[in-house]
């Protein structure tokens, strides 16, 4: 397995399971009441932090055993990680403006926030899918 296809995989690990601990979190919270009486900010902020943190450490721990010679791009990683980051950045696009048609129709903040963060969510997992499938499907 290629050093960047490992990276993906980190990446869209890391990904699935802060979001489905954030959501989790989240609806056990929020009980009978309505979602956006649900406290979220903080919940919010951990989550993405420890995910950054987890991917960083995860991605030290994998470089440190793997050669030098093993981590370095070919034309090939290159043309993969553009196309896994367009894909990825079209979602971040939607989620933007998802959120910029909330925010005009004055929509509570809950769903503001949220949204944004499943578009970056969502970034993140296809992004690292689509690298994932041209690493094991080919790639022209």
């Amino acid at each position: 397995m290629a050093f960047e296809e490992k990276r993906a995989w980190i990446m869209g690990v890391v990904t699935i399971v802060g979001s489905t601990i954030y959501v989790i979190i989240i609806l056990s919270r929020s009980g009978a009441a309505p979602l956006v009486e649900t406290p979220y900010v903080a919940t919010m902020i951990w989550t993405i932090g420890i995910a950054i943190a987890v991917s960083i450490v995860a991605e030290i721990v994998m470089a440190a055993t793997i050669p030098q010679a093993e981590r370095r791009k070919d034309q090939r990683d290159q043309e993969i990680g553009y196309f896994g980051d367009r894909i990825g950045q079209s979602f971040t696009a939607i989620g933007g403006v998802g959120a910029l048609v909330l925010a005009m129709t004055e929509a509570n903040h809950f769903w503001i926030a949220n949204t944004i963060y499943l578009g970056f969510a969502l970034s993140g997992v296809l992004s690292s899918a689509a690298k994932i499938a041209a690493y094991r499907q080919g790639f022209q």
